[in-house]
Formats: C-alpha cells, structure tokens, sequence
C-alpha cells in the first residue's frame, strides 16, 4: 500500500442559466425519485457503477457493496440531504425483475448543490443515462431554490470530464485526493 494524490476537477453550473438538453428516456427506463426505501437500490447502483472504476481507488468504499451501503445510508441521513436532486434508474427487462442501473445523490453545501456520486452501470451507459439523472438533478436543486451547483471528478475519468464540459460545466479549480493504493 502506499499514497496517491489524485488530480481533481471541481466543476460548476450556474442554474440561474437555460439547462443543457437532456435526451428522452429510452425504452425499459424508469427515472424514480428519492423515497426513504431506496437506500438499498441506490447502493447497489452505485456498487455497480463504481466497483471496477477508479474512483474505487480514490474513495474505497465504492469498491465494496458494504461500503456503498453505509456511504448511502450515510448520505441521506445528513441534514444537507436534498431528496428532490436523489434519483435512481432503473431498467425493466421482459425476462427479469427491474434493476437498478444508475443513481445520483445531491446535498446542499454552502449555498450550493453538491453532486454525490453520479454513477451508471458499464453495461447501461452510452444511452444518454448520466445526462438524463444530471438534469434531474440539476432540476431538483432549481426546485429547492438553489441557483448554482458543482461536483468533483477525478480528471484521468476523461469520458466524465467531457460530459460535464457538454453539460455547460466549468472547471472552477484543481484540488487532489490522498488516497491508500494498492502497488502491486
């Protein structure tokens, strides 16, 4: 084990502007929004989504389903929770049960709405999915009266930098996250 800095973005959208264009739900989606009997369904989204990235290098918990559970649960019971930008996505196949596929989480901090872990599945992304919770949540902090939000994202996930750049994201600064890595 040793430590690792990694190199981040922390990126900001003025809500107060027009939103970006968020493509229609595809067939088999279902947007859900937060209810407290969620928790579950969020953290394996999550699981799903971050397990084999490298953000679970940046934030370990992401790599274990029990850290994602206990990061969720943890998440929602802060007072700075903000129900109306959490959604989950589920996708309903006709030979299985709806699965969760892609959730996003939103807090208020300083004035401000605050991305947690926005996150879809390997096998669900490319549809426009990320883009599509974004703006849910982006529409949720509108609805809670915020008019500008930010998040942070490692800058080796170039596939998510330049979503957010297309999202009308801007890069406000650059700051690093220790992290305990694995040298093998």
């Amino acid at each position: 084990m040793g430590l690792t800095y990694f190199k981040r973005f922390r990126m900001e959208l003025d809500l107060t502007e027009p939103l970006f264009d968020a493509p229609p739900l595809p067939p088999g989606y279902e947007l859900v929004p937060w209810t407290d009997g969620l928790s579950r369904e969020h953290a394996m989204a999550k699981y799903q989504s971050f397990h084999c990235e490298l953000d679970a290098n940046v934030f370990p918990c992401l790599g274990r389903r029990d850290g994602c559970v206990r990061l969720m649960r943890e998440i929602a019971r802060r007072s700075t929770f903000v129900p109306e930008a959490t959604w989950l996505l589920r996708h309903h196949s006709p030979t299985s049960r709806p699965q969760a596929v892609g959730t996003v989480q939103g807090l208020r901090v300083e004035g401000w709405g605050a991305i947690q872990n926005l996150g879809v599945t390997q096998e669900h992304r490319g549809y426009g999915l990320g883009t599509i919770l974004m703006a849910q949540a982006a529409a949720g902090f509108r609805r809670v009266g915020l008019a500008k939000m930010h998040l942070e994202v490692t800058t080796a996930n170039t596939a998510a930098v330049r979503l957010y750049r297309k999202m009308g994201f801007r890069q406000a600064r650059t700051v690093f996250k220790a992290a305990e890595v694995s040298h093998a």
